[in-house]
């Protein structure tokens, strides 16, 4: 039996880096994945990867860099379509994940005050009760923020900062990537190697 899909949302904190290669891990792990991406998400990616999108007319090979794994599925959603399936409780899901959120993003969710499809598919996971994982990666951090990523967990969300660790003998950009990476897909359930674990014999 398939595992069910997974929900990605991409907003405009920077880190567009760890969002483009959470997608190529899901689909390679042969993952169905429901894509939206906000504007400002949109911005980072142009600006962090030289990607430029076009959210009307998406192309995942523009997004991922080249072609997308044939292993997975994705389907994209765009940030005002409120009719897409993710936006609605009664479409099961496996877990969703924010990556990056930013510090609007995060606000909009803590309080149910959701204006796009990101919002409302994270408002969903909660009341659902599935897993949400948030991935900020701001600092340093406001006083509203702090109380918002406390605001988030304690409705049930995972609040995971994109801070990689040294530990795992990281000799590259990459290598500190694919550590937050894999901690998202640790979350989520998603078996990968994408790092030592502290313990592994090197």
């Amino acid at each position: 039996m398939n595992a069910p899909p997974l929900v990605v949302g991409i907003t405009g904190a920077s880190g567009a880096a760890y969002a483009v290669r959470l997608l190529e891990v899901l689909l390679e792990a042969g993952r169905e994945v429901h894509l939206a991406i906000s504007p400002s998400g949109q911005a980072v990616i142009a600006t962090e990867l030289g990607r430029p999108l076009d959210l009307d007319r998406f192309d995942v090979a523009a997004l991922l860099g080249k072609p997308a794994p044939t292993t997975g599925r994705l389907h994209y959603h765009h940030h005002k379509n409120l009719m897409a399936p993710i936006a609605s409780g009664s479409f099961l899901t496996a877990a969703m994940v924010i990556c990056p959120c930013s510090g609007s993003t995060l606000s909009a969710v803590a309080h149910s005050m959701g204006e796009n499809l990101i919002h409302r598919a994270a408002e969903v996971h909660l009341k659902e009760r599935r897993k949400l994982v948030v991935v900020p990666r701001e600092t340093p951090l406001s006083l509203p923020q702090l109380k918002n990523m406390q605001a988030i967990h304690e409705a049930g969300a995972v609040v995971l900062p994109a801070a990689p660790g040294f530990y795992h003998g990281a000799e590259s950009v990459s290598d500190l990537v694919d550590f937050v990476v894999a901690r998202i897909c640790d979350q989520l359930g998603v078996p990968n190697a994408l790092m030592r674990r502290w313990g592994e014999a090197t």
